[in-house]
């Protein structure tokens, strides 16, 4: 007896996985309406044949990033403009002064910024009376001073690439 229930045990286990392939059924209801399913146990059900899917792998593409050793220096063409050094030094001058100049302002305005923030209190206007409007003063006050902070921070590194 125990041998006819393997076999009947091991004819469930291999009929379930036969369908486990992907066995698609269309069963068709009482109203007309379709519904598709994995199993055909219902009454109006059809076995649905499916052509099986078939991968193709895509074709090799070049890495983005590029190494040093693989960028090779190329010669400028004979026809490129040249600049003289004379006048690239005095361009370079020239752009030394302004981002100077652009330092002194940004520094002056970081300063007065920094002086009507006091620190994160300042002081109140008087159609605040929410402290939600406030709030959003004060936020907005010190969004600028970081804003600020950081255009000098860019100036400095500008001066520097140019020394």
């Amino acid at each position: 007896m125990n041998k006819y229930l393997c076999l009947f045990l091991l004819f469930c286990s291999a009929t379930s996985m036969a369908r486990a392939d992907g066995d698609v059924f269309v069963c068709v209801g009482d109203n007309g309406t379709r519904e598709y399913k994995n199993t055909g146990a219902t009454k109006g059900c059809k076995r649905v044949d499916l052509q099986g899917i078939s991968m193709i792998p895509s074709p090799y593409k070049k890495p983005l990033v590029q190494t040093a050793s693989m960028v090779r220096p190329t010669a400028s063409p004979a026809d490129f403009p040249r600049v003289d050094g004379n006048v690239q030094r005095a361009r370079d001058n020239d752009r030394l002064q302004i981002l100077s100049e652009e330092m002194k302002i940004e520094e002056r305005k970081l300063n007065d910024l920094k002086k009507v923030y006091n620190g994160g209190q300042p002081e109140r206007n008087g159609d605040e009376r929410n402290y939600a409007k406030y709030q959003d003063r004060v936020a907005v006050m010190k969004e600028d001073v970081n804003r600020t902070e950081k255009n000098i921070e860019a100036l400095k590194r500008e001066i520097g690439n140019l020394k």
